[in-house]
């Protein structure tokens, strides 16, 4: 009797573990999620051991990845596989061909395929609302399920095909070596976007992390835990209450969710990054900075240097100046500028609000253009410098509110309770109420205005430490996220994009 009973629990556990494995649509696999990290325990002795044959690395990493993207996605792993064929098929056509017209339709065949996919996806039913609306139609939505990440490896994809095209990279010598890049699994599904003029040699050399980057790596990841698994998720659960019913909350509250959802954002965005960075750079890779300090900007421009610098900087080089930079007159830089930030709205997601998110974004960086001559002559003091940032983080916060609300109504709404139904008597009342929220507000503004100098030391400091220390801070973490964790892994914003 023990024995089957220890038989019948042990094929229970055995199933149980099974299906964990699979592809779990309510629960995609996550940076933060146990089970991604106990996987990872088991793939990196495996990669270090592998790492002296390059070609045995390549195939190890990229079925690990394309089981990621499974676990995180379901069966679009196949899709993902077929575009990487694709390109890499086409590319090599372009760099053979020695008809620059024919590079050119070859080029532009890529880019249309990708964005035909991506449009299928992601905008299908958004053009076919507005369509319906306008011919006044009874409209049904599509069954469409969006694949994660996919904006973000379709620009990988399209920025590789076009510098293939300009000859400023040589295609992927193999298309195992393409998918590599493509599919690499700490960037997959929400960046930072690699180009592929700087992944593609790194996966060339093949070389070894020093000891150095291997725990800068770990201190990126428990940083990235922090922000997300930690801040970004506790502090989410009072910002959800505003968001959800905006009617029912007063002006302070209402002000202090939408102050704790501009945090949540870069908190919950910036941390998966520092995850991702980490995670390449254990394993050897660098993938480059995605964020520093944003809210520290005093100017739009200075902001969109320093958000989702690699989106920033991928529609700075393949909108932007394509469609003329600054080398075609005043008005159409003001027009460039506004169109790229439109662009870059519509890529944020389907529905107007991202739209006029993009727009607002492209007028602000219009008039900030207009006005350098007059703010030139302005100044630079402690004051003109408090009231630069007071302004940009204000203008950014309220746009916020249109990325994040339900609607353009309850956009409105949140933005005109601000300003109407505030009573600065609350405020002593919110804090009590809500002190642990509060308390980890201020901390992570402390934090985000630390000197970069400050940060780096005590990055160094972590790495330079005894093992002992390291697994102390390790423990510390963990213990914090056990803590003040949700019920449920929530997932990253970014997923939906």
């Amino acid at each position: 009797m023990m024995w089957d009973s220890i038989v019948n629990n042990s094929d229970l556990v055995l199933n149980n573990f099974g299906e964990t494995l699979l592809y779990d649509p309510k629960a995609p696999m996550l940076f933060s999620s146990g089970i991604f990290w106990i996987l990872f325990i088991v793939f990196l002795p495996l990669y270090a051991l592998l790492k002296r044959s390059k070609l045995q690395m390549t195939i190890f990493v990229v079925l690990f990845s394309l089981y990621f993207y499974y676990k995180s996605s379901g069966m679009f792993f196949l899709m993902l596989m077929a575009t990487s064929l694709v390109d890499w098929s086409i590319s090599r056509w372009i760099a053979a061909s020695r008809s620059k017209g024919k590079k050119l339709s070859l080029m532009w065949l890529s880019i249309l395929i990708s964005l035909s996919i991506l449009g299928y996806f992601k905008y299908a039913n958004f053009f076919l609302w507005n369509w319906n609306q306008m011919v006044e139609g009874n409209f049904q939505p599509l069954d469409i399920i969006l694949p994660v990440g996919i904006s973000f490896y379709t620009f990988q994809s399209i920025s590789y095909v076009v510098d293939v095209y300009k000859g400023r990279i040589a295609p992927a010598r193999t298309w195992l070596d393409y998918l590599f890049f493509l599919s690499f699994f700490p960037a997959l599904v929400a960046g930072p976007i690699v180009r592929a003029d700087y992944f593609l040699p790194q996966l060339e050399k093949n070389e070894r992390p020093t000891d150095t980057e291997i725990w800068a790596g770990l201190w990126l990841i428990m940083i990235g835990v922090v922000k997300k698994a930690l801040i970004a998720d506790y502090i989410a659960q009072y910002n959800d209450l505003i968001f959800n019913n905006p009617e029912l909350y007063t002006g302070v509250q209402t002000l202090m969710g939408v102050l704790g959802y501009t945090m949540q954002i870069y908190c919950d965005f910036s941390g998966y990054s520092d995850m991702a960075i980490g995670l390449a750079a254990i394993m050897g890779f660098k993938l480059g900075i995605n964020f520093d300090s944003p809210y520290q900007s005093r100017n739009l421009t200075e902001f969109w240097r320093r958000w989702h610098i690699s989106l920033s900087s991928w529609l700075r080089d393949y909108v932007y100046i394509p469609l003329g930079g600054n080398r075609k007159g005043t008005f159409r830089t003001y027009l460039n500028n506004f169109l790229t930030m439109l662009i870059g709205g519509l890529w944020h997601g389907a529905a107007w609000k991202f739209v006029f998110w993009g727009a607002m974004h492209g007028v602000g960086l219009a008039v900030h253009k207009m006005c350098k001559p007059i703010l030139k002559k302005i100044p630079d003091n402690w004051f003109t410098v408090l009231i630069f940032w007071a302004v940009t983080f204000t203008y950014v916060s309220l746009l916020w509110v249109f990325f994040r609300a339900k609607d353009f109504s309850d956009s409105v709404l949140i933005i005109s309770n601000i300003f109407v139904n505030f009573d600065w008597a609350q405020i002593p009342q919110f804090f009590e109420a809500r002190m642990v929220w509060c308390v980890m507000m201020i901390c992570l503004v402390a934090f985000h205005f630390v000197p970069r100098g400050l940060s780096q030391a005590m990055q160094g400091m972590f790495i330079k430490s005894p093992w002992i220390v390291k697994l102390a801070a390790f423990i510390l973490v963990v213990q914090l996220v056990i803590e003040f964790m949700s019920e449920e892994v929530a997932p990253f914003i970014y997923f939906q994009f």
